[in-house]
């Protein structure tokens, strides 16, 4: 695997653009500075098109979870055409997102998958459950939808043939910000590889979503911020945009990883916006194939 490498796509070219304003929530609502005139601008690049391609079979279906304080959890499980694969990648989606988002027209998963397959890429299966507005770590009022991922939607996964002993993680905002938590937490011995896209990470606690964290502590104690080396052994991804609020905190996040770590990291014209995270996709599954 190559170490730690991050390509530059264009980033110059919107460096004087203003100050990133990247500690503000862009899922609250805040587009400050730098993203909101490099978007005026039309400098975030084309959006990702959802291959015309025939999907394979979606599995859908609902459990009440515990983890989640008994909520009804919707699931979703996108198969790639042909047998039945044993490989799989869970899912993460953004705030206000749900399972049902990565088939809808905002992601495409299933067609992208799809392309990548009939392209020779390793065939896995991607699964997704709904994760509310928790940010995917335990929360005060005793909501914890990570570990609804590992102790209710694995074993449901695993009941219908596929091997979730060793699985990848890919997740957007909120979602990228999840998967890099739940990916330390499992270890090597459990996660193949994690993509993170324009993940929801602020290197000031003071500055972290009021929605995701209820304090400072609480951020503090499940940040991923300066805990790279959970990741150890862990093939990662961050993909971020250049127009993203989010792009400075992420950028140093990715800085702070050992040199010889196992860490790919695309900084390119983008925004926080589903045109980007298209954009990005081809790239992402193939990335995750390797590890199967």
């Amino acid at each position: 695997m190559p170490t730690r490498r991050a390509f530059l796509l264009g980033g110059a070219a919107v460096a004087g653009l203003g100050a990133a304003g990247a500690g503000l929530a862009v899922e609250q609502g805040t587009l400050p500075g730098r993203p909101w005139l490099q978007e005026r601008l039309g400098l975030n690049g084309e959006d990702g098109v959802v291959p015309d391609v025939v999907p394979g079979q979606v599995e859908e279906g609902s459990f009440v979870s515990a983890a989640r304080g008994g909520v009804e959890t919707g699931w979703s499980l996108i198969y790639p055409p042909g047998e039945p694969p044993s490989a799989l990648v869970v899912a993460l989606h953004r705030l206000g997102g749900s399972h049902s988002t990565l088939t809808g027209p905002e992601l495409g998963v299933d067609r992208y998958l799809s392309a990548y397959v009939a392209g020779g890429g390793t065939p896995f299966a991607v699964v997704a459950a709904d994760g509310g507005r928790t940010y995917w770590h335990p929360r005060p009022d005793g909501e914890d939808a990570s570990r609804m991922v590992v102790d209710e939607l694995l074993p449901l996964v695993a009941e219908r043939g596929l091997d979730t002993s060793a699985v990848g993680l890919i997740g957007w905002s909120m979602g990228g910000y999840g998967a890099l938590r739940l990916a330390g937490l499992l270890g090597p011995d459990r996660v193949t590889g994690v993509v993170a896209c324009s993940p929801a990470l602020w290197s000031d606690a003071g500055d972290a979503s009021t929605e995701g964290f209820a304090d400072v502590a609480e951020y503090e104690h499940e940040s991923v911020v300066a805990r790279q080396s959970d990741l150890e052994g862990i093939p990662v991804r961050v993909d971020i945009g250049t127009g993203d609020p989010f792009y400075r905190d992420v950028q140093d996040y990715v800085a702070a990883f050992p040199e010889d770590a196992e860490v790919t990291s695309t900084f390119e014209p983008g925004g926080h916006t589903p045109g980007y995270w298209r954009r990005m996709l081809p790239a992402q599954l193939e990335f995750l194939g390797r590890g199967f």
